[in-house]
C-alpha cells in the first residue's frame, strides 16, 4: 500500500482515508473465430461480482509481470503481457473490519495464448468470455466498464491472434 494523496478532508483537518491502495489487473483477451475480440471476466473471491483478475504487487516483478501473475493464479491464464497500462480504474476496497480502502488498479492487456488445465484458484471462481461490450455490462466499477468499452479499438486487428477457445 502507498499513503495517499488526499484532496478532501474531514471535519479536523484529517485525511478522509488514511490509506490508498495500489494494484495491478490483467485485462485478458483472445480472437474468437464465433465472436471476434473476448474479454475474460471472473468472479470476486468474496462478493461474487464480475471483475478481471487483479491483485497486489510483488516488489519483485514488474507492474506487469505481477498482473501476468494475475492471471495465471486467478484463471490459468498464460499469454503476452503489454509494458505499460492500457487504462487504469479506481474501486473501494472491502475490508475485513467492514470499511473500504480505496484502490487504483492499473491494467495491463494480456493477449491469451492458452488456458492451463490446472492453476492455484481453479474452481474458487466462475469465469466468463464476453464481447467487450458486454463484459462492460456486467462489471460494477464505471471506470472499468468504460475500459473495457474502449479496449477493442486498442486490439490491433492484424495482430489479433486466433486462440483456441478454452
Amino acid at each position: 500500500m502507498i499513503a495517499a494523496n488526499h484532496a478532501g478532508a474531514g471535519p479536523m483537518g484529517e485525511p478522509l482515508f488514511r490509506e490508498h491502495g495500489l494494484q495491478v489487473a490483467a485485462l485478458c483477451w483472445r480472437f474468437s473465430p464465433r465472436h471476434g475480440a473476448e474479454v475474460l471476466l471472473i468472479t470476486s473471491l468474496n462478493s461474487k461480482r464480475w471483475i478481471i483478475p487483479k491483485g497486489w504487487p510483488e516488489a519483485e516483478l514488474s507492474p506487469a509481470e505481477n498482473a501476468a501473475r494475475e492471471a495465471f493464479e486467478e484463471a490459468g491464464i498464460t499469454g503476452k503481457i503489454s509494458a505499460e497500462p492500457v487504462g487504469s480504474y479506481h474501486y473501494l476496497k472491502e475490508k475485513k473490519d467492514g470499511g473500504g480502502m480505496p484502490c487504483t488498479v492499473h491494467v495491463f492487456a494480456l493477449a491469451v495464448a492458452k488456458q492451463l488445465d490446472d492453476w492455484p484458484e481453479k474452481g474458487a471462481r466462475e469465469m466468463l468470455w464476453l464481447p467487450p461490450e458486454q463484459a462492460a455490462a456486467k462489471v460494477s466499477e464505471p471506470a472499468l466498464r468504460q475500459l473495457l468499452r474502449n479496449f477493442r479499438k486498442q486490439i490491433p486487428a492484424q495482430k489479433a491472434r486466433r486462440v483456441t477457445a478454452v
